[in-house]
């Protein structure tokens, strides 16, 4: 089963996009707006877990690749 959430690879001009089943939330520069983007899209605190891969897959590396 696919996670819901992916964050894609770094793009060459900076940040990561962000999509819940294939629906852009946003591009991220870091972990805090990954966050808030699924903060937005109606998740709550107790179910954002950035490292849970039930809840998102990190393609082109994880939460601490950004560029």
């Amino acid at each position: 089963m696919t996670p819901p959430i992916v964050v894609h690879p770094p793009a060459a001009a900076g940040g990561r996009r962000v999509t819940a089943h294939a629906e852009q939330l946003g591009v991220a520069f870091r972990q805090e707006d990954v966050t808030e983007f699924l903060r937005h899209a109606g998740l709550s605190e107790d179910e954002i877990q950035l490292d849970d891969p039930n809840l998102i897959e990190w393609r082109g590396g994880g939460p601490d690749v950004w560029g």
